[in-house]
């Protein structure tokens, strides 16, 4: 097959860049040095990039995951400007491809179905056919006047964040070689490395606990340098979430961001996944997965029944506890704490919490009979 075109512009910045961040950024640092301000500043850069970034292009305008002020979407334009992936409007319309396609490798931009590299990288390097603009599926985010703002300007605004501003800071600083190769350059070639990182890595290793309908995957160590987007799989089951990891240890700086704007009205209408539906997500992964083992051990009949016995039950007790937590969200609610005595109220909170005890002694059994059936699975072999 005849190879596409190759992408000038592109190939030459994604190996121009690396090379000079390899050679001419340590080279400088060992003849001049670099002070801690400069790496102050790197820092700074590293993290408005990022962030705008994660919580900006993806999690805001891909996703639509919750709604910001017109200062943050601002602020988050100028950001992706400097990260320099593209504006908004290609940038969500690729992703919001990429989740619709995922894995189709004529219709996914960046299809790990094709290999690291391509994932990685190499679709941005060449002309494929999949990777073909097209913003017909982002005409709600063409309502955004930032947006189309940011669209028109994108080359300069590019410069002026990227070149312009580090520039100013080092001449304020008096030393703008060293601010533009740290702030400039190096973060430049890091930042857009750490974000294709998800594309690639976070579809080949780590763990999918609740679907395996496509390749993403959940990746902790991933999630420590990418603001939280490592945790893949996830968001690729629960796409509309603002978060990404929904557990209180998993880091996700991106998730604090967004929720701790909301207390100073910088953003709103924060969406989050029924936990119900989440835990059912995994439930029903880990049945299907204990089938198979089941088959593959050949298990006597009566440890089959005992496991669909433990799965209906915990499936039953999930949606009894999903009933009685949205009775108790309810009656929480000031709009609605007016039509329920105070017995009532008592009496809800009671059922709920009782349930809640009830889904813990459940989810403890069934997590025995996955740990006993892993247990033959070693004594197998």
């Amino acid at each position: 097959m005849r190879k596409a075109p190759i992408n000038w512009t592109n190939m030459l910045l994604f190996s121009l860049t690396p090379l000079c961040a390899l050679t001419v950024v340590p080279l400088y640092g060992i003849y001049y040095g670099y002070d801690l301000f400069e790496w102050a500043v790197f820092a700074a850069f590293m993290v408005f990039c990022g962030l705008s970034i994660t919580a900006g292009y993806h999690r805001l305008w891909s996703h639509r995951a919750y709604k910001a002020h017109p200062v943050l979407r601002f602020l988050f334009a100028l950001g992706g400007a400097c990260a320099l992936q593209n504006d908004v409007l290609t940038w969500a319309s690729d992703h919001r491809r990429h989740h619709r396609f995922v894995d189709n490798n004529d219709r996914d931009p960046y299809s790990a179905g094709r290999g690291f590299w391509f994932s990685h990288i190499g679709w941005i390097l060449r002309y494929y056919e999949s990777g073909k603009p097209d913003i017909s599926n982002v005409k709600d985010l063409l309502k955004d006047p930032i947006l189309r703002w940011q669209h028109r300007h994108y080359l300069l605004l590019a410069l002026i964040m990227n070149i312009g501003l580090p520039a100013l800071i080092g001449w304020l600083h008096k030393d703008v070689v060293a601010t533009l190769l740290l702030a400039g350059l190096l973060r430049l070639v890091i930042s857009q490395h750490v974000t294709y990182l998800i594309n690639s890595v976070a579809h080949m290793w780590g763990r999918q606990p609740y679907s395996t309908s496509h390749s993403a995957r959940d990746n902790a160590l991933l999630a420590l340098v990418t603001y939280g987007e490592g945790y893949h799989n996830y968001h690729h089951a629960f796409q509309w979430d603002y978060r990404n990891g929904i557990r209180w240890w998993h880091w996700d700086p991106t998730k604090w961001l967004i929720r701790s704007l909301s207390f100073v009205g910088l953003t709103r209408d924060l969406r989050r996944c029924n936990p119900a539906s989440v835990e059912t997500a995994r439930l029903e992964l880990q049945y299907q997965r204990a089938r198979e083992k089941c088959t593959l051990l050949e298990v006597p009949d009566k440890w089959r029944q005992h496991l669909e016995k433990e799965y209906q039950d915990l499936r039953e007790t999930l949606h009894l506890w999903n009933r009685h937590r949205i009775n108790w969200y309810e009656v929480r609610s000031k709009k609605l704490q007016d039509s329920f005595s105070q017995l009532d109220i008592m009496h809800i909170r009671d059922a709920y919490r009782e349930m809640q005890f009830k889904l813990k002694v459940q989810r403890k059994r069934w997590n025995y009979v996955l740990q006993d059936l892993a247990n033959l699975q070693l004594a197998a072999g």
